[in-house]
């Protein structure tokens, strides 16, 4: 009688200690969402995923990033950023035009005609002074993790553009950013501040007369189905963030802080490459689909129409576009 009390009481405690290792088990892992504006497949959204398996990875199964593509969280990226803001949403990945709205310096990537190349902008992004400006978003409640590629943006429309005043009088969509504003309306344009997620419909119905974006988008967005003539004047090169709330940030050990920054760094390569491969299937598939790409060999009527609006706005800049302009390719 006394060794089946034994056994059972021994059998009790065997199942009590296994859920309490279940209940550490539970316990130890964090769950973290990321949102992304983009469909599965983009290349931000890959990267976001190959970043969600690094992290797992690296932290040995104590942290899950569970990646939410299409805008399931929202299709505004305001309102996401503003969720970052208040540790809501965890991660992000955003355009840097639209996170400039809560961090000023950001705003030097709507300068437009910034960069010379994309192997100018990286150049800069991976010096010093680029990774500077990651650290900086702090001070405005976030923590910058990598810089992604977001390729040139250029004007698309519902009408035949091939010169830029042919903008002239027409309504653009832009980023909800000050400065993209100023240099759309600065050539001639009226703009008009939208989420990515109603641009279809606003050029489908009239309500705006285009947009300006890169190639991927135009695909991702199904914006080439509306807007069937695409000017590649690339007056922008406006760098993606993937970022972090600092509230979640301050919440994880140093260890897996180490161990965030270590994935998010080996996916920059990732991001690159699938970027490459997606901008060429992207101008194939818009080729192929009938739209009208008028490439710009002589960029200077553009850059003349945003001279002023760079003068007046570069003495904010102005460390940040010495550090570019010193790494400007030689001539």
């Amino acid at each position: 009688m006394k060794h089946s009390r034994h056994v059972v009481r021994l059998a009790v405690m065997c199942v009590m200690a296994l859920v309490f290792c279940i209940g550490l088990t539970a316990q130890a892992q964090m769950v973290l969402k990321l949102s992304e504006i983009h469909p599965q497949g983009y290349p931000t959204e890959l990267a976001d995923e190959e970043f969600a398996r690094l992290v797992n990875l690296y932290t040995k199964g104590g942290i899950k990033v569970d990646v939410f593509p299409g805008g399931q969280i929202s299709g505004d990226e305001k309102v996401v950023i503003e969720q970052v803001k208040i540790g809501a949403i965890a991660i992000a990945r955003v355009s840097s035009g639209a996170l400039g709205s809560f961090n000023a310096q950001l705003n030097v990537f709507s300068l437009p005609f910034l960069f010379d190349s994309k192997e100018h902008m990286w150049a800069f992004l991976n010096s010093p002074a680029g990774q500077k400006m990651l650290a900086d978003l702090a001070p405005s409640g976030f923590v910058g993790l990598c810089w992604y590629d977001g390729g040139a943006r250029s004007f698309y429309a519902n009408y035949p553009i091939n010169k830029i005043e042919d903008l002239k009088g027409k309504k653009y969509r832009v980023m909800p950013n000050n400065l993209l504003v100023k240099m759309v309306e600065a050539m001639g344009a009226s703009a008009v501040p939208m989420a990515a997620g109603q641009v279809f419909s606003a050029i489908q119905t009239g309500v705006i007369d285009g947009a300006e974006n890169n190639p991927p988008s135009l695909i991702s967005f199904n914006h080439y189905q509306v807007a069937k003539h695409y000017l590649l004047d690339e007056h922008l090169r406006l760098p993606e963030v993937l970022f972090m709330s600092k509230i979640v940030w301050d919440k994880l050990s140093k260890d897996q802080q180490d161990a965030l920054r270590k994935a998010a760094a080996e996916t920059v390569a990732f991001q690159r490459q699938k970027w490459d491969a997606y901008e060429i299937e992207a101008l194939n598939k818009i080729k192929a689909e009938g739209e009208i790409i008028i490439p710009v060999a002589d960029k200077t009527p553009f850059k003349n129409a945003v001279k002023q609006l760079i003068a007046e706005e570069s003495p904010k800049f102005a460390e940040t576009l010495k550090a570019i302009d010193t790494l400007r390719p030689k001539k």
